[in-house]
């Protein structure tokens, strides 16, 4: 067997597939629950321009279930922590995109470096350390999947009843804090709500990799669509493809999963991206394209 063979084997291996296929049972319904968190936070994250502010959330919760690691407490509770105190402080102190981005430049290097320490000083299987920041597909067992599917029902409701007003404050920050929307509350509810979604992501694709669940997926159906039922339906709808396609070739392999998330998630924006752009030629002979959000 040739170097290439051998890479080749490694990245696609279906031997004993249909074996292996129970063992992610558990991932693939945390990949449909997680696909539809993703893909519904995401609308808000682009637009309210947060990409930033994802991975700023996500070195905090890699921090946070880092210690709960070396500590051997419950690594989900640990990553919530840390995503909601990283929000909680984003959402405070930065009310504006200076501000924010600023609060985030400092806060990243700050988690990611407590991260490192607190892997270094843990002595467990080198395997628990890698899946933090690359994910895992078979690590999802039924009590974890217990902690993700009730704190995803918490980040929906949520979602539901700020859906409105964060449409509007979105769209038009000043004319909705003079009709009465509470701006600000609602800015620091919203960051509240997307750390918990980055932490509920980090589980599977890893901290590193976030962003190719809550954002991408949202940034490729904004290329095609401005439509508000479509574009949150779009955004899903990548999302899980990304997550539960990535999850079914991974199982085929010694490859981390986060690859091949974040392959699709990438392939699916450059498809949409080509299809925003023929559409907005196509328009642009005649009358103006409709603006993809």
């Amino acid at each position: 067997m040739t170097s290439a063979d051998g890479i080749w084997h490694q990245i696609f291996d279906y031997a004993d597939y249909g074996e292996l296929l129970v063992l992610v049972r558990n991932s693939l319904v945390a990949g449909a629950v997680l696909g539809l968190v993703g893909g519904l936070a995401g609308v808000f994250v682009i637009m309210r321009d947060l990409p930033f502010a994802v991975h700023g959330i996500s070195e905090l919760s890699f921090a946070g279930a880092s210690a709960a690691l070396l500590l051997g407490a419950n690594v989900v509770a640990g990553s919530i922590a840390g995503s909601l105190l990283a929000a909680g402080v984003i959402g405070v102190l930065g009310t504006r995109a200076r501000d924010r981005n600023s609060v985030i430049g400092i806060l990243m290097p700050f988690g990611l470096g407590l991260g490192v320490l607190f892997l270094a000083l843990y002595k467990g299987r080198a395997a628990n350390k890698f899946g933090l920041l690359t994910g895992q597909i078979v690590a999802v067992d039924t009590p974890q999947l217990t902690w993700l599917l009730a704190t995803s029902g918490v980040v929906l409701v949520a979602l539901a009843v700020m859906w409105r007003p964060l449409t509007f404050a979105g769209a038009d920050p000043d004319v909705a804090e003079a009709r009465g929307v509470p701006v600000r509350g609602l800015s620091i509810a919203f960051m509240l709500v997307l750390g918990l979604a980055v932490a509920l992501s980090v589980q599977v694709v890893g901290a590193l990799l976030v962003l190719s669940l809550l954002v991408t997926p949202a940034a490729a159906a904004a290329r095609v669509t401005a439509s508000p039922v479509l574009l949150p339906a779009l955004s899903v709808l990548f999302a899980v493809v990304s997550i539960e396609g990535g999850i079914l070739l991974a199982l085929g392999s010694s490859i981390p999963i986060s690859p091949y998330v974040t392959t699709i998630s990438f392939a699916v924006y450059l498809g949409c991206r080509v299809v925003g752009g023929y559409r907005t030629r196509r328009w642009g002979a005649g009358r103006p394209a409709p603006r993809p959000a």
